[in-house]
């Protein structure tokens, strides 16, 4: 029998060797959480790469107060069967004690509020690395990150200060009060991520398989209606539509695709066949050429 490795288990592998290594070189480590699929499998390797012991990792989730309620009954269950810890950053919070203001208009979001809440909350927990589920193919700032992606005192990333990453020897050398974002699964693709859900039988939210939701349309872009803080245009009319999420994210930004995939097999088929990016359906995504890239240099994901 052949002992060469698939793609999959090369990557597997991969990522299991940068997990110890967070475990090893950091004191305080964490996983960030959105309950999106990639962060689902950031802890499931997670969970394989020390089983039969507990993850060594707190579950860190910035909850936006504006969830699709599936992400987190999903999120619930997931830490109740992993006996994992969670920590829950509340945006409201920073809303509340005036560190951020509340957008407002027809376009408002809270995603952008989240890097207060998330940098409160590392520096809370006394974080030193953060383990995110960011690939490099999802977009073109993401694909300037190092595994191990060096962030100062004030939580900042700067691109064109990072350690060099000789094959896998990562640098996590720091001063006091900085910290580190780590993304084990950077150099894996969106299909590579559907096939090891399907490969490995991981359980996934409702919201990513096709569902009927009702639905209006705003800049070429399918929105949720049911959330009561999504106002509308009054020329936005509401329908019901068969759609799924290819991201998941907060309710106000994250665009919903006209689809037939009720399985992982018709998921793995309709992205093997478009021709839109994954992020494609992203609002915050489009508020400038460079919105995500900005958003990261402040601290965010």
């Amino acid at each position: 029998m052949s002992k060469t490795l698939t793609h999959l288990k090369e990557l597997e592998a991969e990522s299991i060797y940068i997990l110890r290594e967070v475990a090893a070189q950091f004191e305080r480590p964490c996983i960030l959480f959105s309950g999106g699929k990639d962060s689902i499998v950031l802890t499931y390797l997670a969970w394989k790469a020390f089983y039969p012991a507990k993850i060594p990792f707190r579950l860190v989730h910035i909850d936006t107060g504006h969830n699709f309620p599936e992400t987190l009954t999903y999120r619930d269950e997931l830490v109740r069967k992993l006996g994992a810890d969670l920590v829950v950053g509340y945006v409201q919070e920073s809303i509340d004690k005036g560190k951020v203001r509340e957008e407002t208009g027809y376009n408002a979001s809270r995603n952008k509020l989240q890097t207060v809440t998330l940098l409160d909350t590392l520096a809370e927990g006394r974080f030193d690395a953060a383990i995110g589920g960011a690939r490099r193919d999802e977009e073109k700032a993401r694909a300037k990150e190092r595994i191990f992606s060096h962030r100062d005192e004030f939580g900042q990333w700067n691109p064109k200060n990072q350690r060099p990453e000789l094959w896998n020897i990562y640098n996590a050398k720091k001063d006091v009060g900085e910290h580190f974002r780590v993304f084990p699964i950077s150099n894996w693709t969106e299909m590579d991520v559907w096939q090891y859900i399907y490969q490995e039988g991981i359980e996934m939210p409702s919201l990513y398989f096709t569902h009927r939701r009702k639905v209006f349309q705003r800049d070429g872009q399918w929105l949720a209606a049911d959330p009561a803080f999504i106002p509308r245009r009054p020329e936005e009319e509401v329908v019901e539509m068969d759609v799924r999420c290819r991201t998941i994210g907060d309710v106000t930004c994250t665009g919903l695709t006209l689809s037939r995939a009720h399985s992982l097999e018709d998921i793995i088929a309709e992205i093997a066949a478009t021709r839109i990016t994954e992020r494609g359906g992203r609002a915050d995504d489009k508020r400038s050429e460079s919105a995500m890239e900005d958003r990261k240099k402040q601290g965010y994901f």
